[in-house]
């Protein structure tokens, strides 16, 4: 389909607005549509169950204004963008799931990182020069390359890799370069200067107005070190929070880094404490309970941010012509598994709230059950403005099931984990990186079923009945009788790394084998 049939099929479907070209005295008279603006927040380590949105929620948390937004559109239960920070946003940035993800690497003081952009490219740049005006505000984690210029029209960046002494400043003062300028530190609290420079993006400073915009608004919060702004901090004092049941214990059934998987202890009174301590993470000894109150304290700013974000939209008569993205990089777990940090296949640390909003153009309050990746957003994206794809992405277009959420989808949902290693890096399993204490592993979900592959010789294989065991303790993989659905399911993700270009997919290391 070329690029005017493909808009013009899009303008038929979704788009009703129009505006007179110069000089007309009609509004229908050779009457040009307006491209949609794109306003796609990211948040930072924001698991779904810190949404009030979403039933799995914890039971205190409160997100009125994020709730406002799943209502006015299409709230997804299955968003699946990566295991950590800098893939999820590598991935987000050229359609690829990380093995896709050419030239990047990670070498000196963490987090520094580099790409070449000649190998390496970054979509936005192709709508920048389609006609959008580009933006992005916040944490940058994806090479020391932040892309002002080529990528981006307008930046407020907070550069880690390219200053890692800084980089553990999520809530405190930081070193912000606007515009290509050379970076100055910025008082106030992150979370809150990333908002008021969104808000005075969207009410058209520093921006193009004769232009569409898309701006890609990065939060830094909820990231570790858990700091909530001072007007929230308490916000959930004495809330109950529930010790996950296999916090401690043999974790029977799961490959062996999660077994020996060994960050919490118990303290005086039995309570789960944290064992250690990083820059990114909290102080030593400090009790589930209170690390999960402060991570959800933290969201309290993130959520009044979308308030005025949606106020502006609205005082400028563009919420209309807006299309509205909420996500995350990955979740957070908080103890299940015995984790306490992201980077499993697991829902409980990686899974992100997902949400899709345009009033007047998509179906309002609606669910969608269907697993998706964080390679879905740029196909998605550029469908929605009515372009072509600049060159073969791994990600589906989503645009069908924001017509129709409920609609039947067959296609399986891929995530990898391959550490700090990208594109040919990733080749060979048995160079393999362990970040954290996980190996690489690759999960797939079809509906409700999930596999998962650990890519360690002789490890064992999992899978998932999501429908009746979401919190993923019963692993079918060992049980004979689920033997047909194991090989169904594994032939599947082996299919899809095939078809993404996987560089591995036939040096994977051997799985266990279960007896019948």
């Amino acid at each position: 389909m070329s690029h005017y049939s493909r808009c013009a099929f899009w303008l038929a479907v979704f788009v009703t607005i129009a505006v007179a070209q110069p000089g007309r005295a009609a509004a229908g008279e050779n009457a040009k549509p307006k491209r949609p603006n794109i306003l796609f927040i990211y948040t930072d380590d924001q698991s779904y169950r810190t949404l009030s949105c979403y039933p799995e929620a914890y039971p205190f948390v409160r997100t009125p204004n994020i709730d406002r937004l799943a209502q006015m559109g299409i709230r997804f239960t299955a968003a699946y963008n990566g295991s950590w920070c800098a893939p999820s946003r590598a991935s987000i940035l050229t359609g690829h799931h990380p093995f896709g993800v050419h030239s990047m690497t990670f070498k000196g003081q963490y987090p520094s990182s580099s790409y070449d952009p000649q190998q390496c490219r970054f979509w936005p740049s192709i709508f920048r020069r389609l006609g959008y005006f580009t933006a992005q505000i916040g944490k940058w984690h994806t090479g020391a390359d932040a892309g002002f210029g080529r990528d981006w029209d307008y930046q407020a960046v907070w550069n880690r890799p390219a200053h890692p002494d800084n980089a553990p400043n999520y809530y405190k003062k930081q070193l912000i370069s606007f515009n290509g300028a050379k970076p100055t530190f910025v008082d106030g609290y992150p979370t809150d200067n990333y908002t008021n420079w969104a808000v005075d993006f969207i009410k058209g400073k520093d921006r193009d107005k004769a232009k569409p915009w898309f701006l890609w608004l990065c939060y830094g919060a909820t990231h570790g070190p858990f700091t909530p702004a001072e007007r929230h901090r308490q916000a959930y004092a004495g809330a109950k929070i529930e010790t996950p049941v296999d916090l401690f214990g043999a974790r029977l059934g799961k490959p062996e880094y999660v077994q020996k998987m060994d960050v919490w202890a118990k303290g005086k009174s039995g309570e789960p404490i944290y064992k250690g301590k990083s820059d990114y993470q909290d102080k030593e000894g400090q009790s589930l309970a209170e690390g999960v109150r402060q991570y959800n304290e933290c969201a309290l700013a993130i959520d009044e941010g979308v308030a005025r974000l949606l106020q502006a939209l609205e005082e400028t008569g563009q919420l209309e012509n807006t299309l509205i993205v909420f996500t995350s990089d990955q979740g957070y777990a908080w103890g299940e598994h015995g984790f306490r940090h992201k980077l499993g296949p697991y829902d409980a640390t990686i899974r992100s709230p997902l949400i899709f909003s345009m009033p007047g153009t998509l179906p309002k309050g609606k669910t969608c059950g269907v697993p998706v990746s964080g390679v879905d957003f740029a196909p998605t994206f550029f469908r929605f403005a009515g372009f072509e794809l600049p060159w073969k992405m791994h990600g589906r277009d989503l645009v069908p099931l924001l017509k129709d959420p409920g609609r039947p989808w067959n296609e399986p949902m891929l995530v990898t984990h391959t550490g700090r290693s990208f594109g040919k890096d990733t080749d060979d399993p048995a160079k393999a990186d362990i970040l954290e204490g996980v190996p690489w592993w690759v999960a797939l979900r079809s509906g409700k079923t999930k596999y998962i592959r650990t890519l360690v010789e002789n490890e064992i294989e999992e899978l998932y009945d999501l429908h009746k065991d979401p919190e993923e303790l019963t692993n079918l993989a060992l049980q004979a009788e689920h033997r047909a659905l194991l090989e169904r399911m594994r032939a599947m993700t082996i299919a899809e790394l095939r078809r993404t270009g996987a560089g591995f997919v036939d040096r994977m290391p051997t799985p266990k084998t279960v007896q019948k």
